[in-house]
């Protein structure tokens, strides 16, 4: 079983500035809920069709598979409601752990959110300094959800 154990982070603007271009990521979902997605990404030259269920606190049950492009351009175009989630992930590697901060666009414009994978749910990270408020378990940050509720729809709750 692939597992995936990610935190996730809001970022402080003032504190970070993209060190490259990043690579554009435009993803959909086939379907969504907190327990389960099946998501179609294509992200820089290349698409993917993952599957994801939850099974603790930050940890998931990951499959994701390398599919031809057309395919996932059809697969967002008929079979993935909108709006299509689209960013940049810049990655970053600090004290050693690597970091990707995705910079969101269109519906979730204004957003930015970092992420580190780990190997178990209780090690021990040293945060960068441009990271903030843990949003690890908040589902309004993950990204199925901004697909359904986008971050410019937030209003007053928004960073």
């Amino acid at each position: 079983m692939n597992l995936e154990i990610e935190r996730k982070f809001l970022v402080n603007t003032d504190l970070w500035k993209p060190i490259d271009e990043g690579t554009y990521y435009k993803q959909g979902y086939i379907s969504a809920s907190v327990e389960s997605v099946i998501r179609v990404r294509i992200a820089g030259q290349k698409a993917f069709l993952g599957i994801k269920s939850l099974i603790a606190n930050f940890t998931r049950c990951e499959f994701e598979y390398e599919i031809p492009d057309k395919d996932a351009e059809l697969l967002l175009e008929l079979f993935c409601k909108k709006p299509h989630i689209e960013k940049h992930r810049h990655r970053e590697t600090h004290n050693g752990k690597l970091w990707e901060i995705d910079v969101f666009h269109a519906e979730n414009d204004g957003l930015i959110v970092a992420e580190i994978e780990l190997e178990s749910e209780r090690e021990d990270i040293v945060l960068p300094e441009f990271v903030t408020d843990e949003v690890s378990t908040d589902q309004r940050y993950f990204n199925f959800s901004l697909h359904k509720n986008p971050f410019k729809q937030w209003g007053g709750n928004s960073i």
